[in-house]
């Protein structure tokens, strides 16, 4: 049982902190610190409770990034209310179902995201406010929120008539198993499930982020994975923020170039990323690179090789900030081409697995000691793993989970929860992998993606499909059944074929060469018998996952 209260984290925090630096919004270059951060929270707990916002009341917020994202929730669970974080990339119905799915009695949203919503449909919420300026979209009838609104600057200089100061940073007393935070996921079975995250949950991820020793008090974050999705929400601020962090909002779409470029100003000494991110650098920046003639030569020459990639991983280490501990992988599966490289040259990088439901982390190696292809150990004293296998080192079977990270429950659908989370506390992830002895985890794929070959093989598609997407002129794949055969579906690279002055006629052609060379490097059960062309990019989650079940049939 964890002794740290995730609301007392804070409290302490933010007087510790009180004079450093907090947020940067990284398009204004504004800085508040620790002190104006609590001002803006205590702002926003004297507005709460004069609407008469309750302790377990449900707040939604939806838009990009930004100080006031970050203020409003550390408000809301600093409060004891229910924080709902929508990603701001759901279609609009999707958002209205979770708002009106999560009770929420209040939403924030930004003026993008309001203007496609229809608040005459959303039977709880009592007022809309604008994330961008905390203005009044519009409230219901009877309410007292724009009054509230309007005299909110006297009734705060009422209630601190010295000024708010840091004695005054004092939070109520909120049990670490009580609700925090609905979070919905953005599944690719087609179903968006409320996750509902306790105070435990995310003091686990807390405690393990500072203990890590990944965050530290004055340590620098760039923050551009969307902070409504767990990983973002965990690593990129709750961590920071418990310890006294410094946060740098990028708040605009995080392109390989946008990255570097900010990675070089902001210098952070952690990094968070899901695969995509790496493996664009590693096509644009490391493939052509080591592609030239005289270099790729080099290469193959035992001492030369290893002078070259020190530069390569010096370089990378620059375009990162050059200041970091470890750049930590995950969210997705993470290309194994890219993977071997990385740790040939000894970049400074791990992967680790987590889930929603988890809020998100399940396990993380230190890059030193990290074991390639692996997921990393399960978190010592937090979590605790096991494989449903007959053999769990040798044999995959689904990887199940229990401890202080795993999730009450799905918020209203105790039919989904039951599926997953037994009585006995385990989840059941619905991941399949092997777990060695030391507890580190292989994962090989979904359980749900699993296919069942004509022998009894089991073969998961993502690995055949990390080798594929490694594949020249393949931007990505699906691999389905067809009528008992394996078929790869391809949204071609077709940035690649202009450059190289491939035509659409010749592709067909091409892709037969790429099923050959593909069925050399996978077992004969795993070999596909043809690839089909899909016309438009795979529709995708707001996590960017592909919706598989979409192209399942």
């Amino acid at each position: 049982m964890l002794k740290e209260n995730t609301v007392k984290i804070f409290e302490q925090s933010f007087k510790e902190n009180w004079d450093s630096p907090c947020l940067t919004d990284y398009n204004t270059k504004e800085t508040i610190s620790y002190a104006d951060f609590a001002r803006n929270i205590a702002r926003l707990h004297l507005f709460y409770k004069e609407i008469g916002i309750q302790q377990g009341d449900h707040i939604a917020i939806i838009g990009k990034n930004n100080p006031t994202w970050v203020t409003l929730f550390l408000a809301t669970i600093t409060y004891g209310a229910v924080i709902v974080p929508i990603l701001q990339d759901f279609n609009p119905n999707d958002a209205q179902h979770i708002v009106n799915h999560s009770e929420a009695k209040l939403l924030f949203a930004s003026k993008s995201n309001w203007e496609s919503l229809d608040f005459d449909n959303m039977r709880l919420v009592r007022a809309a406010l604008s994330l961008d300026d905390r203005s009044l979209y519009e409230q219901k009838e009877g309410e007292v929120v724009a009054d509230v609104l309007a005299t909110l600057d006297e009734k705060f200089a009422a209630a601190y008539p010295g000024g708010y100061t840091i004695d005054d940073v004092k939070y109520p007393e909120v049990p670490g198993d009580r609700l925090m935070d609905i979070n919905y996921t953005s599944g690719t079975t087609g179903f968006s499930k409320g996750v509902m995250i306790t105070g435990n949950n995310l003091c686990g991820n807390i405690v393990y982020g500072i203990n890590s020793g990944l965050c530290f008090r004055g340590s620098r974050h760039l923050s551009f994975l969307p902070l409504a999705h767990a990983y973002g929400c965990a690593f990129d601020m709750l961590a920071p923020l418990a310890i006294g962090g410094h946060i740098t909002l990028l708040g605009r779409i995080p392109s390989p170039k946008v990255i570097v470029k900010a990675m070089g100003e902001v210098k952070p000494n952690l990094v968070i990323l899901v695969p995509l991110v790496l493996e664009k650098i590693y096509a644009k920046m490391i493939v052509p690179m080591i592609s030239k003639g005289m270099l790729r030569w080099a290469l193959a020459v035992p001492y030369l090789n290893e002078k070259i990639y020190d530069q390569i991983r010096k370089k990378l280490i620059e375009a990162f900030g050059g200041c970091f501990e470890e750049i930590i992988v995950g969210g997705a599966p993470f290309n194994a081409e890219v993977e071997d490289f990385l740790y040939k040259i000894r970049f400074p990088f791990s992967v680790g697995y987590g889930m929603t439901e988890c809020a998100p982390l399940v396990s993380h190696t230190p890059w030193r000691e990290f074991v390639p292809h692996s997921a990393g150990r399960v978190l010592p004293g937090l979590m605790e793993c096991r494989i449903d296998s007959e053999d769990p080192e040798n044999i995959p079977g689904e990887i199940c989970v229990r401890g202080e990270n795993v999730m009450q429950g799905y918020y209203h659908n105790n039919e989904a929860t039951d599926k997953v989370l037994h009585d006995d506390g385990w989840l059941h992830t619905g991941d399949m992998g092997t777990l060695s002895a030391d507890g580190t985890i292989f994962i090989r794929g979904r359980l749900k993606t699993m296919l069942l070959g004509a022998n009894g093989q089991n073969i998961y598609p993502e690995e055949i499909e990390a080798k594929l997407n490694n594949m020249i002129f393949v931007n990505e794949s699906l691999v389905v059944e067809r009528e008992g055969k394996l078929v790869g579906l391809v949204y071609p690279d077709y940035d690649t074929m202009d450059a190289m002055g491939v035509t659409r006629d010749q592709l067909p052609e091409k892709m037969e060469e790429i099923r050959a060379e593909l069925n050399k490097l996978v077992a004969p059960y795993e070999r596909i018998t043809r690839i089909e062309l899909i016309a438009n990019e795979f529709e995708k989650t707001p996590k960017r996952s592909i919706k598989r079940f979409l192209y399942s049939h």
